[in-house]
């Protein structure tokens, strides 16, 4: 649905790009979570919301979408493997909630493309 796209492809490259926010140190005071559970907590609102704005998905394709965000979770856990059970920094918390918005716009506009083609 998505993970195939190059819509993707370019958000796991601005993702790379921005790797020097996760690996280096942060100097202001962390939050609770790692940045694997920011993720993983931002993600899954994000597909909270993709559901609640499209009621007429099937049920397969809302398993399509949690699929597809499972490997998303498995990419980002091996890109940021080193940092991910680090303690987030509100930067870094500030960059995760930008990058899984972006996740569902990928999703909105693939979902809006199989509506207008249906």
């Amino acid at each position: 649905m998505v993970t195939d796209k190059d819509g993707y492809m370019h958000l796991i490259q601005y993702l790379t790009e921005h790797l020097g926010l996760f690996e280096t140190p942060g100097t202001q005071s962390m939050v609770e979570d790692t940045v694997m559970e920011l993720f993983e907590a931002q993600l899954s609102a994000q597909i909270i919301m993709i559901c609640g704005q499209n009621p007429s998905l099937t049920f397969a394709e809302r398993n399509t979408i949690i699929r597809e965000v499972d490997a998303i979770v498995y990419d980002l856990e091996e890109i940021l493997a080193n940092v991910a059970n680090q303690k987030a920094t509100p930067a870094q918390t500030l960059f995760v909630t930008e990058f899984s918005g972006l996740i569902k716009n990928l999703f909105d506009h693939e979902i809006a493309k199989r509506q207008l083609s249906a």
